[in-house]
């Protein structure tokens, strides 16, 4: 099974070899995700509070990408910053999305990561259509390495944010001449009107996301629960079986043959002294043998 962590680079390296001095770079992140029990995960490069480009150095590249390869199963994903926003019709916007998802497709070629993930972001007046249309001219312009493919991620779908219907992320497919791939965020996905809770659920949300999106465009999930129910569009992450899709849930999801082969991210909270090892834990508890 393919599972881990959104995990940070920042800080003391947490080694599986005691006598390696600690140093503060990306290669943090293979040792996270090894500490709490990941094979694979996601990263930001930067923060993704500010705009701030990526600095990783050729020594820091070379040793994830060994580390990687030695110690974890992959695939790593890299999450764009939070301000990015695709859909905007301001131009400096754009312009500064445009920039930071360039360096992140950069950063990532760098990296040997396959994957930069972003979320479409939100239309502000544009409406549906004239939003997607900004998207894909945005990712359009991107210089995209040949090793690596934008990720959409499925939105809770408040405001005027896109993504949190199937439409829209077929529609963005459609739109733009990249080869696309999607990411679907379960606990995004419940709380923007799709049923999650229980197997046949979980086997309608698939087949219609099949029919209107395309299994073969999926290639990453974000395995999260969920701390509001069904078409709430509130975005707040719970542990593992302890929120609104609940056990059965999750191991509907991580049990369902379009979807069990796939690579799962947590992005869940630290809550009653538990953090990412004991929910990857309860996701390999919740995972049937093949």
């Amino acid at each position: 099974m393919k599972v881990g962590a959104h995990v940070s680079i920042s800080g003391s390296r947490v080694s599986s070899d005691d006598e390696t001095p600690p140093y503060d770079d990306v290669r943090n992140a293979v040792h996270r995700q090894r500490a709490f029990g990941g094979n694979c995960g996601q990263i930001f490069t930067t923060s993704p509070q500010v705009w701030a480009q990526p600095e990783i150095s050729d020594e820091a590249a070379t040793g994830f990408r060994e580390e990687s390869d030695e110690l974890l199963e992959g695939p790593w994903v890299i999450h764009s910053s939070y301000l990015v926003n695709l859909c905007t019709p301001k131009e400096d916007l754009r312009r500064k999305s445009k920039e930071s998802m360039q360096a992140e497709l950069d950063a990532a070629e760098k990296l040997g990561v396959p994957y930069v993930n972003v979320h479409l972001g939100a239309h502000t007046g544009a409406g549906v259509e004239g939003g997607l249309d900004n998207a894909a001219g945005v990712i359009d312009d991107l210089d995209v390495p040949e090793d690596v493919q934008i990720l959409i991620e499925s939105d809770a779908g408040s405001g005027t944010k896109l993504g949190g219907e199937f439409e829209h992320l077929a529609g963005i497919i459609d739109r733009t001449e990249a080869e696309i791939g999607i990411c679907i965020d379960t606990a995004h996905t419940l709380v923007a009107g799709n049923d999650l809770t229980t197997p046949e659920a979980v086997d309608e949300t698939v087949s219609r996301f099949d029919d209107e999106v395309g299994l073969e465009h999926l290639e990453y999930i974000h395995l999260n629960d969920s701390k509001h129910d069904v078409g709430t569009h509130k975005d707040e992450h719970a542990l593992i079986g302890e929120g609104y899709i609940g056990e059965d849930g999750i191991r509907a999801i991580v049990n369902h043959p379009d979807l069990r082969e796939l690579p799962f991210a947590l992005e869940t909270p630290t809550e009653d002294g538990k953090g990412f090892a004991w929910n990857i834990e309860k996701t390999k508890e919740l995972r049937d043998e093949a």
